[in-house]
């Protein structure tokens, strides 16, 4: 069986039997991964609690017929504690953590969307901006790179230039008066100026900006995940109610 070593990200675990554990990840360059960890849920495994959802870790595995063999795990970033002392860290995490599951694939590379994780779940650990903030720009740029990109400027159906004052999800975003389909939501400009900064990666006006248009913000950025995927992320519905 092929040995193969490669960065990834703990995403999910599920136990096996009375002391293993099978672990989704997704690594840098092999995309989503599952793997059995033998053991770990001993007390004296020598990695088990490197293997938890949210770990980054430099990974070594014998390749299987259907699950791979961890085999060797060092930890490159230790994020849990720092995330964990926070609660509204703590449930932005597992949202990420759960959408980042749901937009990749087995044996399908995704550096991408592994740097983008990697990156906020940094964020998250560091406090660099307001949880909220990182999880909805994580949302909106995860999303964007699965091929669903939003649009809070120009009309997401005919083009036409913006900036506009409704949003349709359906649609993909801002929709001027010719395409607004009735009973669409109609944010304040102060709105998708946000959210506009939230993809783009713009901190500076992010983190400026007041605290109804955040919630309007995630509202929506929330509901453009709920709508492409098609159960949901259900981890948001906890950040929701934060």
């Amino acid at each position: 069986m092929p040995l193969y070593r490669d960065a990834a990200i703990v995403l999910r675990t599920h136990k096996l039997g009375e002391a293993d554990r099978i672990v989704i990840m997704l690594s840098r360059g092999r995309g989503k991964v599952r793997a059995v960890a033998k053991g770990v849920r001993r007390t004296r495994s020598k990695f088990g609690a490197r293997l938890e959802p949210g770990m980054v870790v430099d990974l070594q595995c014998y390749e299987g017929r259907n699950l791979d063999t961890v085999t060797q795990a060092e930890s490159l970033a230790s994020y849990g504690d720092a995330i964990a002392r926070d609660y509204e860290a703590w449930t932005a995490a597992n949202a990420m953590l759960e959408t980042c599951d749901r937009l990749t694939e087995e044996g399908e590379p995704a550096v991408q969307q592994f740097v983008l994780l990697a990156g906020a779940l940094s964020s998250l650990a560091a406090q660099s901006h307001e949880p909220g903030l990182v999880l909805d720009s994580y949302l909106l740029r995860a999303m964007a790179i699965a091929g669903w990109a939003a649009s809070f400027h120009d009309c997401a159906k005919c083009g036409a230039e913006g900036p506009h004052r409704a949003f349709d999800v359906a649609t993909g975003g801002a929709v001027c008066p010719v395409c607004r389909p009735p009973g669409c939501a109609a944010p304040a400009p102060q709105t998708f100026t946000l959210l506009a900064a939230l993809l783009s990666g713009d901190w500076v006006e992010a983190d400026a900006s007041e605290l109804k248009h955040r919630k309007e913000a995630s509202k929506l950025a929330s509901a453009h995940v709920h709508w492409h995927l098609e159960r949901g992320v259900r981890s948001l519905r906890l950040v929701e109610r934060v």
